[in-house]
């Protein structure tokens, strides 16, 4: 006699396969910027100076390391929240990131100093946006898997 299993995960394997992705998702996200920041930097000589509100400031791999990790978990929070309590959550969650990342580059291109560091200010905002897109609403669950782990906790 066969048994059959069903494919839709637990509400513990869904919610700890989520939580590991997108731990990772954040991870990779602020190791690639980091690394990129290495390239353009050192390696291709490029200065990244912007101005903000006036004030000329040097972006150096620290601010890039701490903005591309708040960005990710900021990413993140707004993937779980609208998951929990919207239908359409993940095709939501990717037009509200992808509109947030075209709309990112506004600062760099109007506030970075000279070709060069608005290019290369922009290029950090379309790697971290395509790697926490692309990875972070790859861990989306589906409506299936949302409706069972809700059937599950009640």
């Amino acid at each position: 006699m066969q048994t059959i299993t069903s494919s839709v995960p637990t509400a513990k394997q869904a919610k700890r396969r989520t939580d590991r992705s997108r731990l990772l998702v954040v991870g990779l996200t602020t190791i690639a910027a980091a690394s990129w920041w290495a390239i353009l930097v050192p390696v291709a000589g490029l200065t990244l100076d912007a101005r903000q509100n006036g004030v000329l400031q040097h972006v150096g791999v620290p601010a890039i390391v701490i903005s591309t990790a708040l960005l990710a978990f900021a990413g993140w929070a707004l993937l779980a929240v609208l998951e929990r309590y919207a239908i359409g959550a993940r095709k939501a969650w990717t037009i509200v990131a992808v509109i947030a990342c075209l709309l990112s580059l506004g600062s760099p291109l109007t506030g970075g100093i000279g070709v060069g560091a608005k290019l290369g200010l922009a290029s950090f905002h379309l790697l971290v946006g395509a790697i926490v897109i692309l990875g972070l609403r790859r861990t989306a669950l589906s409506a299936v898997e949302r409706c069972y782990e809700g059937n599950r906790a009640a």
